[in-house]
Parts: C-alpha cells; structure tokens; sequence
C-alpha cells in the first residue's frame, strides 16, 4: 500500500535463507511496490525477475536492486514460481489477461486496493474483489492468492508487520506463506479468497485510521495473541 509517491531505496535489512530454502518471484510492475518487495525479497535470500511494460525502467530496477536481480520481458513465462502482481488495481486483471496462459501453474500474489477517488471506500460494488477478478482472468493451473495490501509502503520496507494472505489453494497459501517468513515477516491466513473482499476493505480501514484514529502512516493492522489462561 503507497501512503506517497517517493521512489524507495533498497532495503539493507538481511534475513538471508539458505540456497536450498531460495524462492523464485517474479515481480509484475516497476513502481515503488515493486521496488520495495523487490529489496526485501533479495535481503531474505530469494531470487528476483522485474516484469514492466518498459524493458529498460525494468532493467534499471533489477540494477537498481542489485543482488542478482534480472529484467523479464513483458508478456513472456515469468521465471518466479511466485508472481506478484505490483500494479496498481485497474491494471491487475488486464496484465493477467495478457499474460494468459503464461502464468499457467504460477502462484499469483495480487497486493492492489482498488479505491474509490477519495480512498474512502472500494471502487467496485458487490462482495468481489481484484483477486477473484484476477482468478477469473488467469490460466488453469494459475493460483491466486490476496496479500501485502494492508501494509504502508514504507511500513514494509523498514518493518516487520503481519501479512494477511486470503487464497482458496492450501499449497499456494504455504508457498506464500514461506515467501513472507522469509522476508522477515509474519504471515497470518484469513481463508479463502472470497476473504480478498474482506481484507480490500481493511485497507479502507487502514486509510481511515491513517486519517483519523492514528493521525499518521507510522503503522500496521497487526495481531495481539493474549496467554491462555
């Protein structure tokens, strides 16, 4: 989640995996969603592909980002087992459209709010959301998962916050799962992806208390488990 428009630098925090435990992602998109995950992805010892529409923002990213990071070509099979859709709502369903059946058998990662002008409510009706739009676009074989989107973006770049992942294929949701573990981060399952709906409306959430109850972007949705007693 973007709370500004200021591109990020690489993130130096290290929570290296061993090579036997790396995760290929592949990134779809070149903003500062991308860029972020991108740092984070390589400090917690996974490979990284960036995927954008223009080839060469695309290689200066993977320079950018460093630690052997490649530039992919818009459209081609992504090299990452996991793909993560970093682009903004509108445009999740058309890339996955146009990938087709390139994504067959991928693990696609949708981390967009689709917000109303105002950030104050969802822009679409119904209880749907953009994954289960992106579910319906993708390949056989493709499975979706909904994560990262109640999460500032600066908050995941220096913190460790919970990530909430909604998906309805149990092996997606552990490959996710392990991704988030490896970045250094708690990841927490909210069910299927019918639960997507539930947690784009989190982010509404997250923009209201950023507003309001906070008074600021310094923060996270987070889970407190109390001892038994």
């Amino acid at each position: 989640m973007n709370s500004d428009s200021d591109s990020s630098n690489s993130n130096s925090n290290s929570n290296s995996n061993s090579n036997s435990n790396k995760i290929s992602v592949s990134i779809i998109g070149t903003g500062n969603m991308a860029r972020t995950l991108g740092a984070r992805a390589l400090a917690g010892g996974n490979a990284v592909e960036v995927m954008g529409r223009d080839r060469a923002r695309s290689a200066a990213l993977a320079e950018a980002l460093g630690g052997g990071a490649t530039a992919g070509e818009w459209g081609a099979v992504p090299a990452g087992d996991i793909v993560v859709v970093a682009l903004l709502a509108d445009a999740v369903v058309p890339a996955v459209a146009h990938y087709g059946d390139a994504l067959a058998g991928k693990v696609l990662v949708d981390i967009s709010n689709p917000f109303n002008p105002t950030a104050d409510g969802l822009a679409h009706d119904g209880v749907t959301s953009i994954a289960q739009r992106a579910a319906e676009a993708a390949p056989a074989g493709a499975r979706v998962v909904k994560g990262f989107n109640t999460v500032f973006r600066h908050v995941l770049e220096d913190g460790r916050p919970d990530i909430f992942i909604a998906g309805d294929d149990a092996r997606a949701k552990a490959e996710v799962e392990a991704f988030v573990t490896s970045l250094g981060m708690r990841p927490l399952d909210v069910g299927g992806l019918g639960m997507a709906h539930w947690l784009e409306g989190a982010g509404v959430l997250t923009m209201g208390l950023a507003r309001h109850g906070v008074g600021g972007w310094d923060f996270s949705l987070g889970v407190t488990e109390l001892p038994g007693t």
